[in-house]
């Protein structure tokens, strides 16, 4: 029996009456465009409601063509496009859900490439806008907006829509029309508070009359902008209460803009940080008897943290996203009493919101089959036997999917241990979620009969037996032709992550993604608690420590960022980290104090440390008692030769193919087309 009673019951939003109080929030995947008539983005919500989401709400759907965010996204109010979207709207619906249209427009978050000109309450761009001026729109545009946002609302009831959400938070236009940073007007529209807050009303008011009062209509306002000079806390408590009196049926609450320097979704965000903003905007709607459902969302990623939210007795519902990207089925399977199956979203946005912001297809790092259901069916097919050797995130990934489609698999890895380089990431602080995500898949394996051998390197007459084999043996740590790289004090990044470093100083020869893991083990918290403390004293945020557990003792206490240096040849620090995580990691690197070196050359590593020439031809010897090699990495193949020559068919994925340009975003993939591959 499970214990998620809160999440359990059942409750109203305006007409529509929902079975659980779990909603699937709204996340951009690049299949709005409905260029194969809807079919993808029909599948990939269908899909979602099998696996338990009562309530969707989609991506952005624009009001009009100056309200794209970018290339891939469709306008409500063309009727090709509604005609598509009735495809889409009939599919959850065959499937037992509910979907809300989300009534969207950029402003001047939208990026163009020149092929319009993005307009604003004001001129002031912003950093990714590469140069590009909004246009101020005139009296006369923003009224035919306001009527674009009530069209909007019709086409998308007319396409089978069960009601619509209005976005007005997260830095677009309706949220540019409320802030002071972004509405620079002093006419009726702007100059204060009040005459800030009248295009939204407007929009709302004009959307409710548009749909009439049967129809559930829901704005995504926001709590907090987390931008200096932005509204105030208060000021955002009196637009919810506004907004709420218009006739609305629920507020859901985003918090932060693009350009703000506060972290929102990352993987170094606490858990439930936004909690307490959620819940303040729901006492200040209380207090003034507006009261209508607030709905709390951003980095809420499992049914377990959805009930304590709900349990603080202030929130009707929770919003997930990002975890139905990871698991279609996280509902059914929490429900169930088996949250220990779901397969967890890790917080990394590299397939998902890193693909967004660059008009990629969105798909998910643990699960590389989301957003592709039509290309990819998980239809059972004649069974057949596979080897799968490597349990790194490749072979992970590959022996998954083999399982799911009905083949007998045998997973083989040479460690004792499951996860490859996922086990390593485990280490670092803060990505917890990593080997979560390893002991998740391990016990879905296992549940679906599939033969794990651990500690096992098989031979290649062993694997002749099978009607094919995925070969995703990873990398190994790639060594460094460089004086004294051999000597007892010089580590490799995989034994430096295992059995730890020794106390004293460190050099990190290497830049890259490891390598800033490698920093942040050395100089950051590990205890969830003490991080979520930290998070919400350095960036100012109360009660971002909601649901963080109590502080635990420090298994080891973190080095003072001083005794730790960085160093890399040429190039950027972090390179090949996602670009929603990067500056986050970066700067916590800062604030701990680590030292970055870069425009250097090694000339030897002497006890003590590394011996580096800089650009002007300067010698210095940068503090390591322990040195630390993150130099890259190779592929670790022990059979694809042997394999080739015996004629075993064999398919290669992830590191094994090759190692350079490797994340685990392709590492998943490839162990996903490898087994499709395998069994084609």
């Amino acid at each position: 029996m499970s214990e998620l009673t809160l999440s359990r019951r059942p409750w109203h939003l305006g007409a529509l009456e929902l079975p659980h109080r779990i909603v699937m929030g709204s996340m951009h995947t690049g299949a709005e465009t409905l260029e194969d008539g809807g079919a993808s983005l029909a599948a990939f919500y269908r899909e979602r409601v099998a696996g338990g989401a009562s309530l969707i709400v989609t991506g952005g759907l624009a009001v009009d063509a100056a309200g794209r965010g970018g290339p891939d996204y469709a306008v409500l109010t063309e009727p090709a496009v509604v005609e598509r979207l009735s495809h889409v709207t009939a599919e959850v619906h065959a499937a037992g859900g509910r979907i809300l249209a989300q009534l969207f427009h950029a402003g001047r978050y939208a990026i163009t490439g020149g092929a319009w000109q993005a307009v604003a309450p004001s001129v002031v761009p912003w950093r990714a806008a590469r140069g590009e001026l909004p246009r101020e729109l005139r009296a006369d545009e923003i009224a035919a907006t306001i009527a674009a946002f009530a069209d909007a609302a019709v086409a998308a009831r007319t396409a089978g829509f069960d009601g619509v959400e209005i976005m007005a938070s997260e830095g677009y236009l309706l949220n540019e029309f409320l802030s002071p940073l972004t509405n620079l007007r002093d006419d009726e529209f702007g100059g204060d508070a009040a005459r800030r807050l009248v295009v939204p009303s407007r929009v709302v008011s004009a959307v409710r009359g548009a749909v009439g009062e049967g129809f559930p209509v829901t704005v995504r306002i926001s709590g907090d902008d987390l931008m200096p000079g932005s509204s105030p806390p208060e000021e955002h408590d009196g637009i919810a209460v506004a907004i709420a009196g218009l006739g609305v049926d629920a507020l859901s609450v985003g918090v932060g803009w693009h350009e703000s320097a506060v972290p929102t979704v990352q993987l170094a965000v606490p858990k439930g940080a936004w909690v307490a903003i959620a819940e303040r905007i729901a006492v200040a709607l209380d207090a003034a008897d507006a009261a209508v459902p607030v709905i709390a969302s951003n980095r809420i990623t499992s049914l377990g943290e959805a009930e304590a939210v709900l349990a603080r007795g202030r929130i009707t519902a929770v919003a997930l996203a990002r975890p139905f990207l990871a698991d279609p089925a996280i509902v059914a399977r929490s429900f169930a009493g088996s949250p220990a199956l779901v397969n967890p979203c890790i917080g990394c946005d590299q397939a998902c919101i890193d693909r967004s912001l660059v008009f990629r297809r969105v798909s998910c790092l643990v699960n590389p089959r989301a957003g592709r259901e039509t290309e990819l069916p998980l239809a059972i097919e004649t069974r057949r036997r596979i080897a799968v050797v490597g349990a790194g995130p490749a072979g992970l990934a590959a022996a998954e999917d083999l399982v799911r489609r009905g083949h007998a698999v045998t997973l083989f890895e040479e460690r004792e241990r499951l996860g490859g380089q996922f086990a390593l990431a485990a280490l670092v602080p803060g990505k917890a979620d990593y080997g979560e995500a390893v002991r998740a898949a391990e016990r879905r394996l296992r549940a679906a009969g599939a033969e794990l051998r651990l500690g096992c390197s098989p031979r290649p007459e062993e694997l002749a037996d099978f009607d094919g084999v995925v070969l995703a043996t990873g990398v190994r740590p790639r060594p460094i032709d460089l004086e004294g790289a051999l000597a007892p004090h010089v580590l490799d990044y995989e034994t430096a992550f295992v059995h730890g470093v020794p106390e004293g100083s460190v050099a990190i020869i290497g830049g890259g993604g490891i390598a800033v893991d490698l920093a942040a083990s050395l100089v950051e918290p590990s205890d969830p608690g003490r991080r979520a403390e930290a998070f919400a004293a350095v960036h100012g945020v109360p009660g971002a420590a909601a649901l963080a557990p109590p502080r635990m003792p420090e298994a080891r206490a973190p080095r003072l960022g001083a005794a730790v240096t960085m160093l890399r040849r040429s190039g950027r620090f972090g390179a090949g980290i996602g670009i929603t995580s990067r500056w986050v990691a970066l700067a916590a690197l800062e604030r701990a104090g680590v030292r970055m070196r870069s425009g250097i050359a090694y000339r030897r590593i002497i006890p003590g440390g590394v011996e580096i020439e800089g650009s002007d031809g300067a010698v210095e010897l940068v503090p390591g008692e322990t040195v630390v090699v993150c130099a890259g990495q190779e592929p670790n193949d022990p059979l694809g030769a042997a394999l080739t020559a015996m004629g075993i068919r064999h398919e290669l994925a992830g590191g094994v193919r090759g190692a350079a340009g490797l994340d685990a975003v392709r590492a998943t993939s490839e162990g996903l087309a490898a087994a499709r591959a395998i069994t084609r």
